[in-house]
């Protein structure tokens, strides 16, 4: 973010502070597409994310006159949306239903390689645990460094670097078996022909 950006974010963020509404608005209009992206991408659901941006979104405008530092908004909004959507995932295993949706997709199967490539890394991510998507997208879709997900996560960055680890590994352990059982898959039916 260039110096004037940060300058007026600031500027934004202090007068958000003191009850400007209109000032609030602005900032938010700023981040609010990314709020959603982000949460979207660690929840998995357009529903949930939608809940969550607006859990942060009011916990910001509640709790935004005890921010300490207005140059760390950014951070501390971003934390705050994590936890909006950690809460999002609780409620949401607590009351789960058993539903198991029908496929809307053509019966005739595509082996276009990048749409399965896509299909492969979604299955994978979807498997992950929570905390490990979270830090996949503050790495890969935000482009935050170890520290910085530090702070946003309110956890030691060894906690981060270990999790990045794990989701890693899970990822990959997730895209193999994937692999494994479509090679599988594949034999069986060459051999039934």
């Amino acid at each position: 973010m260039g110096s004037v950006q940060a300058l007026r974010a600031t500027e934004l963020v202090e007068r958000a502070a003191h009850g400007d509404r209109d000032a609030f608005d602005l900032l938010m209009s700023d981040t609010l597409d990314r709020l959603y992206a982000v949460a979207r991408l660690i929840l998995r659901d357009a529903d949930l994310a939608e809940d969550a941006v607006q859990e942060a979104l009011v916990h910001c405008w509640r709790e935004l006159p005890r921010l300490r530092d207005p140059a760390r908004f950014d951070a501390w909004l971003q934390r705050l949306l994590v936890n909006a959507a950690t809460d999002q995932h609780r409620r949401r295993r607590r009351f789960r239903a058993s539903v198991v949706p029908i496929s809307r997709e053509p019966a005739q199967r595509d082996f276009a390689i990048d749409i399965a490539n896509a299909d492969e890394l979604r299955i994978a991510f979807d498997l992950l645990r929570l905390e490990h998507r979270t830090v996949l997208v503050l790495q890969h879709y935000l482009g935050l460094s170890a520290m910085e997900m530090s702070d946003v996560l309110g956890i030691p960055t060894g906690t981060v670097k270990s999790r990045l680890h794990y989701a890693t590994v899970a990822m990959r352990a997730a895209i193999d078996a994937g692999s494994r059982a479509r090679s599988s898959e594949s034999r069986t039916h060459e051999a039934s022909r």
